[in-house]
């Protein structure tokens, strides 16, 4: 994972996000990296590689990252 300051290609919103908009954003790339970023602050984003994409739905998707 590493951080840019540059646009960024196509965006899709989360089909969770809320009324106010303000979402988490991911964009695909040719060469296989995924951006994410947040919605409400599109200037900078987040890439990484397929793997660790993967690697993170996955976490994400076992509940990792749940608040108890």
């Amino acid at each position: 994972m590493s951080f840019h300051a540059m646009p960024c290609p196509r965006w899709r919103k989360s089909s969770r996000c809320g009324a106010n908009g303000t979402c988490v954003e991911v964009a695909g790339h040719d060469d296989g990296i995924v951006f994410v970023r947040d919605g409400g602050a599109d200037d900078t984003c987040l890439d990484f590689t397929a793997g660790e994409w993967r690697r993170f739905v996955a976490a994400v998707r076992r509940g990792t990252f749940d608040l108890h």
